[in-house]
């Protein structure tokens, strides 16, 4: 099966006129949740880290950071944007794969508009077809690759040769030798869960596949069938694979339909967990002091992702389904305030947080949990969350992102000019220059 190659004529040969408004407008939803998170992670302490280590050593300053100051080169903002933008886990999620579609994809094409001209149709279009291209390879693979890989470092590196590949004009063996350099760039252990290193392979992923579409771009040669090869990407890096779902309804069906949006910043899988908990809160008027114990039924993935007992530190605290649990029925939420040092170590949340067990349950979906709580009045209440909030099945509307977008700027820009970039952001594809996105989002 000729993967490589099929996928790459179809980056080319792709029109926009072909792509129905459904797709389009779900491609604006994503765009304005990822300007959204990368604003509200511009000044985590990961970013001041990255930026104080590598400004010394970056090139002309061809790209701004979104939320800063700052100008860099631009494989360096899109480093840079793609951490700020995951940073926070905010940002939106293919569920099937738990990829993260926007921040590889959006974060090398803004650094590439602010490069060269580039419309906002031209960007929107491009944009669909780099999320296209990372989310079917990680249908392809995610089963056995998730155990140990994250999968937006691994796979979404191509979306983002894709997306810049297409605007810098190559031809479909550009294309292939791109996802050549792209393949033998795909990293990202599961391993760094709750440290700096899990924004850093988000925007690598960015950052190397838009340097895959430059190398390639004058002349760079790479294997022209490195996902499929015997000793290629999908092989090496996933025990089982199914090519298959590579090139199927390949043009006719754009995954970017099925994108999801966080209303928690945390691991999605924790989310109907946390919508539980909050539930039976506000329901009934629970304080965490009357909290004799707490019970979990959640889907297996869920106790492997987020299965941190005792998180030591707020990004850890992101991956703890017993630290979400236990914020949700402290503060009634689990926005960016609940995954902090400070909540992590306050005496009330780790009370909770001790008294909540959890339970494996393949019968369940990843969308779906059981909560029961046992209160020392000796009551029992119990609810069963169907559908997360943000899942497929229960989105969030168009005015949950706008809120989530402005919540999250709040402590970067004036709110007149957060609403201006949220409209800029809904009007992408009628704007002449999609540089105006960045320029904007430059307090």
């Amino acid at each position: 099966m000729e993967v490589t190659r099929a996928l790459a004529q179809f980056v080319v040969e792709s029109q926009f006129a072909d792509i129905g408004s459904t797709v389009r407008h779900e491609a604006e939803r994503s765009l304005v949740n990822w300007v959204g998170c990368a604003l509200g992670g511009a000044h985590h302490e990961a970013l001041t880290a990255a930026l104080a280590a590598l400004t010394p050593f970056a090139g002309p300053p061809q790209a701004g950071l979104i939320g800063r100051r700052e100008r860099l080169d631009c494989p360096t903002a899109a480093l840079l944007n793609g951490m700020s933008a995951h940073v926070l886990d905010f940002d939106d999620t293919h569920l099937r794969t738990l990829l993260h579609p926007s921040v590889p994809v959006a974060s090398a094409l803004l650094a590439l508009a602010e490069y060269r001209p580039l419309s906002g149709a031209d960007f929107l279009h491009a944009f669909i077809v780099g999320v296209d291209v990372e989310c079917r390879i990680a249908n392809a693979i995610y089963a056995s690759h998730n155990v140990n890989w994250y999968i937006t470092g691994t796979a979404g590196v191509f979306g983002a040769a894709a997306a810049a590949g297409r605007v810098l004009g190559l031809d479909a063996q550009g294309i292939a030798r791109a996802f050549g350099i792209a393949a033998t760039q795909a990293a990202g252990l599961r391993e760094m869960a709750g440290t700096m290193c899990k924004s850093f392979v988000h925007g690598r992923a960015a950052q190397n596949g838009m340097v895959s579409a430059f190398l390639a771009a004058s002349g760079f040669t790479s294997s022209e069938r490195a996902i499929e090869a015997p000793r290629g990407f999908a092989r090496v890096l996933a025990g089982d694979c199914d090519l298959g779902e590579i090139l199927d309804g390949l043009g006719e069906r754009y995954e970017i339909s099925l994108n999801t949006y966080k209303p928690h910043a945390c691991g999605v899988v924790c989310h109907p967990v946390i919508d539980g908990c909050i539930a039976l809160r506000d329901g009934h008027a629970i304080a965490p002091a009357q909290i004799s114990a707490v019970a979990l039924r959640v889907h297996p993935l869920a106790l492997k992702l987020t299965g941190i007992r005792a998180p030591r530190a707020g990004l850890e605290s992101k991956w703890s389904l017993y630290h979400s649990a236990a914020v949700a029925f402290c503060d009634g939420k689990a926005g960016e305030a609940q995954y902090t040092d400070a909540r992590v170590h306050d005496p009330q949340v780790a009370g909770v947080r001790e008294r909540v067990t959890a339970e494996a349950d393949p019968a369940l979906r990843e969308d779906e949990a059981h909560v029961a709580v046992a209160l020392a009045d000796g009551r029992r209440l119990e609810i069963h969350v169907e559908h997360a909030l943000g899942s497929t099945d229960n989105p969030m509307s168009d005015r949950d992102l706008e809120r989530k977008f402005t919540s999250l700027a709040a402590d970067t820009l004036p709110a007149g000019r957060a609403e201006m970039l949220i409209e800029k952001c809904w009007s992408i594809a009628r704007l002449d220059d999609a540089a105006q996105i960045a320029r904007l989002a430059v307090p």
